[in-house]
């Protein structure tokens, strides 16, 4: 089981008992003791719950708990199908950056071969840390809680002088005029990214077509292969073909 997991659980447990003890998440998880510490200091930094003796406990509820909760269990089979038809896109000694989306996680956890990644992902980190054949180079900076990612404006002076086989980035809404994020700091650095892969794939469900979100991270000029559940409309098609863009879904 993965640390986030492990942390939706731990949570769910709290809101019914009110508190935890680090025995209780050791016997529980099956861990050991500096694992379920591990998971209380991350708890305690996410503002999810607060030091008790011998444990945690719940604080009043926030929006920032709930958002990480929601981010948690906003999981679907399309993300996770939509990751797997991407690891027919990896291949063995490549260098590649994944972002922070949660279908690009799913892509994390699945990868199987001997890789080199960069990522701002907390999570993938932590998910490709299990991992022995895949090596693991983190831009750095401050974290952002929320979304889990980090960022510096130092970070971009490091994407620029690495070339990545290929990128696989998400999307939080794709419009006629490109494709956006919720983040200003996150589209900055998907933008510096798309600028140095030889390849950009964007991982998206459907519902991302035609979304609204805030920063623009990239234009379709810039994008090589969309893979996605279902066939978009005929409109997102079009600028596809006419940017020479490959279109994958699931099914085919």
């Amino acid at each position: 089981m993965y640390q986030e997991e492990r942390l939706l659980n731990i949570l769910e447990y709290l809101n019914k008992n009110g508190s935890m003890s680090v025995h209780t998440i050791c016997e529980m998880f099956e861990v050991s003791r500096d694992t379920a510490r591990r998971d209380i200091v991350e708890l305690i930094k996410q503002g999810a719950a607060v030091r008790s003796r011998g444990g945690i406990s719940l604080p009043v509820l926030k929006n920032t708990i709930k958002n990480y909760r929601e981010r948690l269990e906003a999981y679907s089979d399309e993300k996770k199908n939509i990751a797997k038809r991407a690891l027919e896109f990896i291949e063995e000694g490549k260098h590649y950056f994944f972002d922070v989306s949660t279908t690009v996680s799913f892509l994390a956890q699945y990868v199987n071969k001997e890789i080199t990644v960069f990522t701002h992902s907390l999570d993938n980190i932590e998910i490709l840390s299990q991992k022995k054949d895949v090596h693991i180079y983190s831009t750095g900076g401050s974290l952002n809680k929320n979304n889990r990612f980090f960022y510096s404006p130092d970070c971009l002076n490091y994407i620029s002088g690495i070339k990545f086989d290929t990128a696989f980035l998400g999307a939080a809404a794709i419009t006629e005029e490109g494709i956006f994020y919720a983040d200003e700091e996150d589209a900055y650095i998907k933008r510096g990214v798309s600028q140095n892969a030889s390849k950009v794939i964007i991982l998206a469900d459907l519902e991302k077509f035609n979304k609204v979100s805030y920063f623009k991270g990239l234009n379709w000029d810039e994008v090589d292969m969309f893979i996605t559940d279902t066939m978009p409309t005929d409109k997102f098609i079009r600028i596809m073909e006419e940017k020479g863009i490959q279109l994958v879904t699931i099914d085919k």
